[in-house]
């Protein structure tokens, strides 16, 4: 602003901004230092107990798997807690936010049996599997917990939970303890999914559906095997029920066929046999085979019920009909092969009729000396083989391939089977457990809504929960068995005794120990009768009994939690797991509400895999832009769905993220000699300008704290970076700039500026902190002192209601001058760009306003003193002329006028650069305006 052409030169007088705070962030090397330095100030001490009295918000962390660098899953599920954590506790909440481990189960074991394979260090001991799995637990917690906290994120990270300590394990047991004391808990012999390569049962959480799995899909006949037919079916030739399966390895272990009683079927006579189907499939079936025949007669199903078949792969054996509910009309033929030993429905069946179970297949999913023809063959390579011997035995009908989805390993990554074994198992029916789960489900908040269905349907379709792994790391089953009569004993006495000794030892005392150390008096006298069990609890288990093992016993948590927060994949992991454990001991829900996010998705909405080289590590991120631009990213983001991040969209973050940074940057430049204890201004005193940005500070507040109220992380991004862009950027620091710059240091006009600014800049870091903790305290150090002042942004607290600052007339006034000053600045724009300029800077035009509008003259003369600074101009005149249509921008303005851009009269002043008729007022100053004249007066009299 500041010229030389009369000699003087007036550039020192001028006001600019000062700040030490730097333009360029430099995150990758300033975040560390800002971590040194809170460690070293114990800031995270005090964020944790500067609220000891205040009501608890308790954000319960589920536990993450110890077994690798942290992901970009990982930082968008750990920020999303942390923007939680730090928003209520500057909300006024005490928030103690406790990280965990989840240190037991397959993926950690899997690793150590991998390593020792590579090895070549043989079979180890249980034991020393465990010691294994415990170093590499703790190797990759402690090296998550660093990353963790480089991502800023707060917590008591010097005493995090880890399911693998004796605490812990001892609240697990005790949980296990409350279902024995229950009869929650029993052993029994039923289907469940198992993963043939690793040789163990799995969760239904450890399940995941590939789409594209490819099956033989075969129609095969199971003759009637019976000497005279019930009466409709009397005149049917070589009577021949026909089932379908995607599992013909299924096949030797069936032993009957499951129809509907009560759906029609027909026979369909093709040349000397009669095949029975159900009717509703039969056009289907005839689709699909290309066979030709002719119904000749309908009937029931419960006509079919007790009747047998002959025995599709051992001719000694029959096959019995029975009526089941569970057959459906949605494919195949309504005839469904039932092998009681390879389906949860079909066991069901098989109980009710009495026909027990058939399991001729081994742990490695290979056929055992029950099926002699296979011995050792993989089911899944028998397919082809029992196909081939069903086509040549002239039981094959048809024969294709089908794509659909298929349960898979989440471990293996391989397809799983459905194999029954004998396995602990937790009661989910008794004492009508399962409906007081469905009644807690509707006492939670899900967030989004549609979580309260996901889960009350997979709670209500769950079957027993599989409680046993037959491995070798995680917390034992006390369970002992009874050499002479084979049965397995687990008693709440038992189990009391194991938790004891888990206390001090940890469970590794269970292999270490004899069997009388875990008996009761009552059985310790006959110690040798009994033997100990080697399984281990569901993983699931472990984690879901976290509320037991750390809200309870912590005296800074409580029971039951406010907030869950986990992807969605968790309504049928831990959030359901969680459910039932607490229910079973503690007969509520252990939340009060469950939030959930989605998935993160490459650029073009891809799943990331380094096969496809699309990985996003937010280590990487870290590295190369810092953590703020990465929780930027995570906050701008609408998480309830899946997100996408790429290095494109990451960079446009970065672009916000500076812009926000220059922000502040500009607010602390233009504080440098503003002390907000002495030079503050009165709200009522502040110029009109100053006091419409603090309404829009006000409405702005309001949002985003409701936005954070409502976890809707990326409205509070979005109504901040407009604050920033198109309030302060556009209009407040646009317009202050003059009076900021070229008034005198104690100018009334300037001071009110910078009461302002100083207002909006603690209010804008306040609000930024839960999601850019190190940008938002760094720039807290560089605002100006007053008494009080904290000494971290993260020790403050959300910004308070004003209701000084709230001002909805004033609001709907500068509506109107922001729609005029728009017209003029598209008016003036052509000028500048014109290849013979007739404007060049905007402080060399006028604005002439002519109307014939009396409401319209009345509005412009009342705020005549404020349109130069609006619309940045060296003057505004109004006229009075003819009527005029509105411009198109004014029509919501109810303005109705005219506008014309010309050059200023006048000279132009060489320090603030603005237009004036009356330069020169003082001879000492011949080329100043009469108000740089006067501030010239001020600064050197």
């Amino acid at each position: 602003m500041a010229g030389t052409d009369t000699g003087t030169d007036y550039k020192g007088t001028v006001l600019t901004p000062k700040t030490d705070f730097p333009q360029r962030g430099n995150l990758p090397q300033r975040e560390p230092e800002l971590l040194t330095r809170w460690r070293e100030s114990g800031l995270n001490e005090k964020f944790e107990t500067r609220r000891a009295d205040a009501k608890p918000f308790i954000l319960h962390d589920g536990p993450p798997y110890a077994n690798g660098h942290i992901h970009i899953g990982h930082a968008l599920n750990k920020v999303l807690k942390d923007i939680v954590v730090r928003y209520k506790a500057l909300a006024g909440f005490q928030t103690a936010y406790v990280p965990g481990w989840d240190c037991h189960g397959l993926p950690i074991e899997q690793k150590v049996v991998e390593e020792l394979r590579k090895a070549k260090a043989g079979r180890k001991e249980p034991l020393e599997v465990r010691r294994l799995c415990a170093e590499y637990a703790a190797k990759w917690s402690a090296t998550q917990s660093e990353e963790f906290q480089r991502l800023g994120i707060v917590g008591e990270w010097d005493r995090p939970y880890m399911t693998m300590a004796p605490q812990y394990e001892e609240a697990i047991v005790r949980g296990l303890g409350d279902l024995v004391a229950r009869g929650l808990v029993f052993k029994g012999f039923k289907p469940v999914h198992w993963d043939p390569v690793f040789e163990t049962a799995l969760a239904e959480a450890e399940i995941e559906y590939n789409d594209n799995h490819v099956s033989h899909s075969i129609y095969v006949r199971f003759p009637l095997a019976i000497a005279s037919l019930p009466e409709p079916l009397a005149g049917f030739v070589r009577p021949t029920v026909v089932i379908w399966t995607t599992t013909p390895w299924t096949l030797p272990a069936n032993l009957g066929v499951s129809v509907h009683p009560d759906f029609d079927y027909v026979g369909y006579k093709i040349g000397d046999e009669t095949l029975l189907i159900a009717e509703g499939l039969l056009l289907h079936f005839k689709t699909t085979t290309g066979l030709e025949g002719e119904v000749v007669g309908r009937f029931k199903g419960s006509v079919l019920d007790r009747l047998e078949c002959a025995h599709p792969v051992f001719p000694d054996k029959r096959s019995l009909v029975m009526l089941g509910d569970h057959v459906t009309l949605e494919q195949g033929t309504g005839c469904v092969h039932t092998a009681p030993a390879h389906g949860v429905e079909d066991f069901a069946i098989g109980q009710q009729y009495g026909l027990g179970v058939f399991n001729p297949v081994d742990e490695a999913g290979r056929f055992s000396e029950l099926y002699p023809e296979m011995q050792g063959v993989s089911v899944f390579e028998a397919n082809e083989r029992l196909v081939a011997k069903f086509r040549d035995a002239g039981t094959l009908i048809h024969a294709g391939k089908v794509t659909h989805s298929y349960p898979y390993s989440w471990r293996s990554h391989k397809p799983v089977i459905m194999r029954a074994t004998e396995q602990w198992f937790m009661d989910l029916e008794k004492d009508g457990l399962r409906e007081a789960a469905l009644a807690e489900i509707d006492k939670v908040q899900w967030i989004p809504k549609w979580g309260r269905e996901r889960i009350y349907n997979m709670v209500a379709g769950r079957p027993d929960w599989c409680l046993s792994r037959q491995r070798s790391w995680g917390v034992p089953i006390p369970s002992v068995r009874d050499r002479q009569t084979g049965k397995s004993v687990l008693t709440r006495e038992i189990v009391d005794r194991f938790a004891d000794l888990v206390a001090t030892e940890g469970t590794d005392c269970w292999y270490a120990r004899p069997v009388e150390d875990f008996l009761p008096e009552t059985m310790r006298a006959e110690a040798g009768r009994y033997e100990k069990e080697y399984n281990i609890l569901d993983v699931w288990f472990d984690s879901g009994a976290s509320h037991l093992g750390v809200l309870e016993p912590r005296e800074n948590l409580h029971w039951p939690a406010d907030l869950y927060l986990e992807g969605s994949d968790q309504h049928r992991g831990w959030f359901q797991s969680s459910l039932w454990v607490a229910m079973g001991t503690r007969g509520s829900a252990p939340y009060r509400a469950v939030l959930t996010h989605g998935f993160v998705l490459d650029g073009k909405g891809q799943p990331m895999s380094k096969s496809r080289g699309n990985v996003v590590s937010p280590l990487e991120v870290i590295k190369d832009m810092g953590a703020d631009v990465l929780r930027l990213w995570v906050a701008s983001e609408e998480y309830r769905t899946d997100v996408s991040v790429s290095p494109d969209i990451l960079k446009q973050v970065s672009g916000v993220y500076r812009r926000l940074r220059n922000t502040i940057r500009f607010l602390l430049g233009n504080l440098s000699d503003f002390n907000p204890d002495t030079d503050a201004v009165a709200i009522d005193s502040l110029v009109e300008d100053d006091r419409w940005a603090l309404a829009r500070l006000a409405d702005v507040q309001a949002r985003v704290r409701r936005a954070y109220d409502e976890y809707e992380f990326h409205r509070v991004y979005h109504a901040l970076n407009s604050f920033c862009v198109n309030d302060l950027g556009a209009v407040v620091l646009d317009c202050a700039k003059d009076r900021l710059y070229c008034s005198a240091p104690g100018d009334l006009a300037r001071r009110s500026c910078q009461t302002a600014l100083h207002h909006i800049a603690v209010s804008l870091l306040r609000m930024l902190a839960p999601i850019l903790p190190f940008t938002t305290d760094e720039a807290w150090g560089h605002l100006p002192a007053w008494s009080g002042k904290p000494e971290s942004v993260h020790l403050t607290d959300f910004p308070a209601d004003v209701p000084a600052w709230e001002d909805a007339g004033l609001l709907e006034k500068w509506d109107r001058l922001l729609a005029l000053r728009s017209e003029v600045q598209k008016a003036i724009e052509p000028l500048r760009q014109a290849e013979e300029k007739t404007i060049g800077n905007s402080l060399e035009a006028a604005v002439v306003l002519r109307s014939g509008d009396a409401a319209t003259l009345e509005f412009l003369r009342a705020n005549q003193a404020l349109l130069p600074r609006l619309f940045i101009v060296s003057q505004v005149r109004i006229e009075e002329g003819a009527d005029v249509a509105p411009l198109d921008g004014l029509e919501a303005s109810r303005l109705r006028l005219a506008l014309t851009i010309v050059r200023a009269d006048g000279a132009r002043c060489e320090r603030c650069w603005t237009y004036s008729t009356e330069n020169g007022t003082d001879p000492a100053h011949p080329a100043l305006c009469p108000r740089c004249t006067d501030a010239m007066r001020r600064i050197a009299p």
